[in-house]
């Protein structure tokens, strides 16, 4: 497997720990299935992460420029997603639900990130 597959791979790993220990609770409201909150939080990063990971990063613009876009489509696009796969949800509570759960994904990266353990 090569260097950047096994980054993205752990950095992947991080992101879905991070936000599942966030969203699954916030999400049991609208779905009592454990193990479908978790499929549903791992079915949105599935989506997402890959375009944090490989696409932003490549736009030439400065790092916080760029930091700030890809983040905002994150929790744009998690609240959608959630919002469709789950509707009782409701609107805010799915902007509350990505917005924490990236949050703490956003703040374990840059944590590992300054600790030279993730890329």
């Amino acid at each position: 497997m090569t260097a950047w597959a096994v980054d993205w791979l752990r950095a992947f790993g991080v992101t879905v720990a991070a936000e599942a220990i966030v969203a699954v609770p916030l999400l049991r409201r609208s779905e009592s299935g454990l193990g479908r909150r978790f499929a549903g939080v791992v079915l949105v990063n599935l989506t997402t992460h890959p375009l944090v990971w490989f696409l932003f990063p490549g736009l030439a613009l400065p790092y916080t420029t760029r930091l700030v876009l890809s983040e905002t489509f994150a929790v744009g696009f998690e609240t959608c997603a959630y919002w469709v796969i789950w509707p009782a949800l409701g609107p805010r509570r799915a902007v509350l639900v990505s917005l924490v759960a990236n949050a703490a994904s956003l703040a374990c990266g840059l944590l590992l990130r300054s600790a030279r353990l993730l890329h």
